[in-house]
């Protein structure tokens, strides 16, 4: 069981990866140790106009200096206010919260899909699995963005040794079209391997994944995003259906779901 805590700490360093895109760190966070891929946090924004904290996916942790990562897009209020904040200012986070990835089977291959924003989870998974010793050559990662400008850290993914493939709706990087559409080709193209699949992004990416998975007979999970004003469950403002019937909390019972769990 993950234990929860409101902490201070502090913005260390501040990177703009351009086209409204920004990276923080971090640091120290006392609970690095506890921050696994899938998992998120809960930042306090020092604005008085802004009341409810802003839920960010944890991108990456450095455990020897206890740091972590986010990865975020202004999209909002929230978020152009985040994107001011300088080094040395002071931020709160509660977290670590929600569920994890399950890491594939050695007999599996782990087929990445992130789309858009949804991409730094599934960055630090496939860090995780490199460095916990599975095969990087025996990760597909499938990213897809609007245009060039949309795949980011690029670099970074590809010195994981993983399989990358960027796809973009215009053409301007690798493949064109949309990145589901990649995925499903690359699944048919290897009928008698066992694949996983591993989704984050924008929500028709998520339906069609979810599509994939129940159509081709493969197991995997989601990781989904929702508004989250209070992060811990009670306000029930992320309620999502399940396939099944009934409802789940995506901050408290996800945000990961297995494929064919939730009604997309």
């Amino acid at each position: 069981m993950i234990n929860i805590s409101c902490e201070d700490t502090v913005l260390i360093k501040k990177r703009s990866l351009k086209n409204a895109y920004f990276s923080f760190t971090f640091g120290p966070y006392s609970r690095v140790d506890q921050c696994y891929p899938g998992n998120f946090i809960h930042l306090k924004l020092s604005e008085t106009q802004i009341y409810f904290r802003r839920a960010m996916s944890v991108a990456g942790v450095n455990k020897k200096k206890k740091e972590i990562e986010i990865i975020f897009k202004v999209m909002g209020r929230g978020t152009e206010l985040l994107s001011r904040f300088k080094p040395t200012d002071h931020v709160n986070i509660l977290g670590p919260l929600g569920n994890t990835f399950t890491p594939p089977r050695k007999s599996e291959r782990a087929v990445i899909i992130a789309g858009g924003i949804g991409f730094p989870p599934l960055m630090f998974f496939a860090g995780e699995l490199v460095r916990n010793g599975y095969d990087p050559e025996r990760i597909e990662f499938f990213y897809g963005g609007r245009t060039a400008a949309d795949i980011l850290e690029r670099s970074r993914i590809k010195k994981l040794g993983v399989n990358f493939h960027p796809v973009t709706d215009d053409g301007s990087l690798g493949h064109r079209g949309l990145v589901t559409r990649m995925v499903e080709e690359y699944i048919k193209s290897h009928p008698d391997e066992k694949l996983r699949l591993y989704g984050c992004g924008p929500e028709a990416m998520l339906k069609a994944t979810d599509s994939l998975g129940l159509k081709y007979s493969l197991p995997g999970q989601l990781s989904l995003e929702a508004p989250m004003p209070c992060g811990v469950g009670i306000c029930l403002g992320c309620v999502v259906p399940l396939k099944a019937g009934g409802q789940a909390r995506v901050c408290a019972d996800g945000p990961v779901f297995e494929i064919g769990e939730v009604a997309l």
